[in-house]
């Protein structure tokens, strides 16, 4: 019976971080003054000071970040060079 109940929750841990494939959190980085997007969980802890989503898609996020106040303008320079690393 532990056997199986062991398997059950090992079964349900992989299948919930597989979820997690795709989707992308804003978080803030006290440490470079910006708000990044990242494909994982963020770990709130040391230059982390926030994150939010999930969100489905990049774009989302992005449209996400742009509306949270503690983020900086993202100047279009930048932006591009976010495109351009897809």
């Amino acid at each position: 019976m532990k056997r199986l109940i062991f398997a059950g929750a090992l079964l349900l841990a992989s299948g919930t971080a597989s979820l997690a494939d795709g989707l992308f959190w804003v978080v803030g980085n006290r440490a470079s003054g910006k708000c990044d997007i990242v494909t994982s969980n963020p770990v709130i802890d040391g230059d982390i000071w926030f994150g939010d989503g999930p969100y489905k898609s990049k774009a989302d996020a992005k449209l996400a970040r742009s509306n949270i106040r503690a983020c900086p303008a993202v100047p279009p320079d930048d932006e591009k060079d976010e495109d351009s690393t897809n």
